[in-house]
């Protein structure tokens, strides 16, 4: 009974993870697009001063930008949203799955790979380069460098 509850439970927490309730009126609850697409009339157009429109059509020009912003974009999330929707959830499982199923085991391969040829490596180093250098400290040991300074 007691694991029968249990898989209930993991049915149900892997069920809330695809189904979870989402904020209808915060849409953008990270403020990942905060700066880029708030775009208001005053930001589009501008009259210097001097050179001004009738009040009419200034005021005709602001609804008639803001209200077509607000319905094109409706229009275009309408039609384009899911379809884009699919698109950037299956490019972003594929990046997933390549991450999961390649990127990372060949990460892994490398670092096992580039393990045995450090030692072998690190091998060469102390048997070639260790003596080498050791020989040519000790010759080198006895240069004595004597400064004088000449009047």
């Amino acid at each position: 009974m007691a694991e029968e509850q249990t898989e209930l439970e993991e049915r149900i927490i892997i069920k809330d993870q695809h189904t979870k309730e989402i904020d209808l009126v915060n849409r953008d609850p990270k403020h990942i697009n905060e700066d880029v697409v708030k775009v208001d009339f005053e930001d589009v157009i501008a009259e210097p001063v001097g050179t001004y429109s009738f009040d009419g059509v200034w005021k005709a020009s602001y609804t008639t930008f803001t209200v077509s912003k607000y319905w094109c974009y409706r229009l275009l999330s309408a039609i384009l949203g899911i379809p884009l929707a699919v698109i950037w959830g299956f490019l972003f499982a594929l990046i997933s799955f390549c991450h999961i199923w390649a990127v990372v085991p060949c990460i892994k391969s490398y670092l096992i790979e580039i393990q045995c040829v450090s030692r072998i490596y690190s091998l060469c180093i102390h048997t070639f380069c260790d003596p080498f250098f050791e020989a040519l400290s000790k010759i080198c040991s006895n240069i004595r460098v004597a400064l004088r300074k000449e009047i």
